[in-house]
């Protein structure tokens, strides 16, 4: 499975350039693999990026901007999905994958003996 993160390398925008940095940044930190798919350079990156996140998650214009993660063709979300899963620490279920070895995963722990 691959991560593609839809990125636009000549944007105008200070703040996509830092929420496209973040989610990279955190994925190369993390060693998680993935590919950056050019939508500035790139028609075909674009058109798919487009046509491919969902409909309730298209701002009110009808076009998404990026950064907008995917798993292979499973929509995975936009930066502020990305943000929440990181803080809520559910990223690698956010982005479809298992978490790595040795991840601390958290378990409940039901009390024991009698209800009332």
């Amino acid at each position: 499975m691959v991560i593609k993160v839809f990125v636009a390398t000549s944007s105008g925008s200070t703040a996509i350039k830092k929420k496209q940095q973040e989610v990279v940044g955190f994925l190369e930190a993390n060693k998680i693999d993935f590919q950056q798919m050019d939508i500035a350079g790139d028609e075909d990156n674009r058109k798919w990026m487009r046509e491919n996140v969902p409909g309730e998650k298209k701002p009110q214009n009808g076009i998404p901007l990026p950064p907008q993660i995917f798993n292979e063709e499973r929509y995975c979300g936009d930066f502020e999905s990305f943000f929440s899963a990181k803080e809520e620490n559910i990223i690698y279920s956010f982005l479809g994958l298992a978490p790595p070895p040795g991840t601390k995963v958290c378990t409940a722990v039901l009390p024991q003996g009698p209800f009332i």
